[in-house]
């Protein structure tokens, strides 16, 4: 039976089957980070406009950190599929702990430098640039921190060693980094 990626790729036009497949890793992150905006949004709107009505940042907080959590169970069993569990749940605290202070300062600048906040602006004008700076801004900036971070410190694979092939051309480009010549991840076509 093919897994559900196999069943998503059957799907897709045949020209950009290969980009995808080439590019797994970072479809599946953007897939994650996609539901993962989506949570963030619907908690920190919930929690702005009732709990934490004058403290955006801190919803917003609240907001990333419950999302972060879904994003580590998410992408640990489905985007990256590697790692040691003790190094990398502390990794990935640290890598989202830096991320969440990225994600917030563009609406830190926003509300509290440029004064896009009642009463200097309007409460559509405020709730606009919370958006675009938190929720826009933010999440694409840690976004692109996260993903360099993951895969770079947190989710990596040991390198094993590559035994010569003489029957490999010097031309083929490497294995992509974390996995050896022969392997062929399990989620393929």
């Amino acid at each position: 039976m093919p897994s559900p990626t196999q069943r998503v790729l059957a799907r897709v036009p045949a020209r950009l089957r290969p980009f995808l497949v080439r590019h797994r890793r970072l479809v599946k992150f953007l897939v994650v980070g996609g539901v993962c905006f989506v949570l963030t949004l619907v908690i920190d709107i919930e929690l702005k406009f009732t709990v934490l009505e004058h403290k955006p940042v801190v919803a917003l907080t609240v907001a990333t950190l419950i999302a972060t959590a879904v994003s580590y169970v998410l992408n640990r069993q489905w985007s990256f599929r590697a790692g040691g569990r003790q190094r990398e749940v502390l990794l990935f605290l640290l890598v989202s702990a830096a991320a969440i202070v990225v994600n917030d300062l563009p609406l830190v600048v926003s509300r509290y430098v440029l004064e896009l906040r009642e009463p200097h602006v309007g409460p559509f004008v405020q709730e606009a640039a919370d958006f675009v700076s938190g929720m826009v801004v933010g999440t694409f900036v840690a976004m692109l921190f996260r993903y360099w971070a993951m895969r770079r410190w947190v989710f990596t694979r040991p390198a094993r060693p590559i035994a010569a092939d003489p029957a490999r051309p010097r031309t083929q480009p490497p294995p992509e980094p974390g996995y050896a010549a022969h392997e062929v991840p399990q989620d393929t076509p």
